[in-house]
């Protein structure tokens, strides 16, 4: 099989994804998630599929699971793990609205991920049309939580992926077209100040500002950054009354590593912090957490075989090991083979610049179908 020879458009794929995007889907909305999760749902019957729903838990969207008919359904076989959740809150698109300029195209996931599940599903349709039957059975996982890590998901996500032989996750390309064969550790953390409340005005001095408290373990917190591991805080929500000392302040940090020995360091580090006076109190607490995923002989074989089937595409991708968690982190630390950032070009991720460039919604889209086809 040629994958050069699918008939994959990219201006009519994008017309499809227009939707996708347009259907905002911010993780902690679960009632638009699950709006998305039906567009998908929609989709997936109509090529093939049966499909079951998940229902949510923790306050999260339902996830999809999605089979496609096959001779011998039972083997091991291919995971298309994505996640359908975005980073933009509902009202993004008065922001970044959907938009073509040009060679790209902008809007709210359309990069991170939705463009590369987007992609995953036409190259399943393309092979159906062309009647080529994968040698294996493919299995589509698409969950609801992935941008906060993943909490409700991950047993999901790791029950499926072990009943398949590889896994393939359409997550963005890397800058340069290349895939992703390893992604560094990942902690998350909920900080919390408790300081003593007054009024702000009348007895200043009686009080002490949980946001005080806060700004000092924010600097100090990513003072604790070296090569090895990183620290940021990324959330501080503090105060209720500007006329009020604050009373409690409460934030969110994350630290990542190359390696799970330097984040394991980093997590005690990050444990042992306490308040900078007996007047105040601060907390820790650990959060969701992604193993180290190393690349083993299995991802390099994976890889070589991906680029063989860009090679014949005509163009080159390399590999890395990348920072930005993903579900990977969690299937290639089990020892499946799994290939990561098979999705579309593009870059801005997270940002009101978030854009794709739209050709490869094809060229990634014969890259996929190569993979799915081929795969034993």
């Amino acid at each position: 099989m040629n994958p050069a020879e699918l008939p994959f458009d990219a201006e009519t794929m994008l017309d499809g994804l227009r939707a996708w995007v347009e259907c905002e889907s911010p993780t902690y909305d679960p009632a638009s998630v699950n709006r998305m999760m039906d567009i998908a749902s929609r989709e997936l019957v109509i090529g093939g599929a049966r499909v079951e729903r998940v229902a949510g838990r923790m306050g999260f969207g339902d996830c999809v699971r999605a089979t496609f008919p096959h001779p011998t359904p039972n083997v091991p076989g291919i995971l298309v793990m994505g996640h359908l959740d975005t980073v933009h809150p509902v009202g993004t698109l008065t922001k970044l609205p959907f938009r073509r300029d040009g060679s790209r195209a902008w809007g709210p996931g359309i990069l991170d991920m939705k463009g590369g599940n987007y992609l995953a599903l036409e190259a399943i349709r393309q092979l159906g049309r062309a009647k080529i039957d994968p040698l294996l059975p493919i299995t589509v996982l698409l969950t609801s939580d992935e941008e906060v890590g993943s909490p409700s998901t991950r047993d999901l996500i790791e029950a499926e992926a072990a009943r398949h032989r590889y896994v393939l996750v359409p997550e963005p390309a890397r800058a340069d077209g290349g895939v992703v064969t390893g992604r560094y550790a990942i902690a998350r953390f909920d900080l919390e100040a408790v300081g003593r409340p007054s009024h702000a005005g009348a007895r200043l001095a009686d009080g002490r500002s949980a946001i005080r408290e806060m700004a000092r373990k924010l600097i100090e917190i990513e003072d604790m950054t070296t090569e090895d591991c990183t620290f940021s805080v990324g959330v501080i929500h503090g105060g209720q009354w500007v006329n009020c000392v604050s009373t409690t302040c409460t934030g969110e940090a994350l630290s990542m590593a190359k390696r799970q020995e330097d984040l394991d360091h980093g997590v005690a580090r990050m444990l042992t912090l306490s308040a900078s006076s007996n007047d105040v109190q601060f907390k820790v607490t650990r959060g969701v957490t992604r193993p180290v995923w190393e690349p083993d002989s299995k991802v390099i074989a994976l890889y070589e075989t991906a680029r063989g089937i860009a090679r014949e595409l005509g163009y080159e991708i390399s590999s890395q090991s990348s920072g930005g968690g993903s579900d990977g982190n969690f299937t290639g630390a089990m020892g499946i083979a799994t290939l990561d950032g098979l999705g579309v070009q593009g870059a801005g991720a997270h940002t009101l610049d978030e854009h794709i460039v739209v050709e490869s919604l094809a060229y990634r889209g014969k890259l996929m179908a190569g993979l799915l086809a081929t795969l034993a």
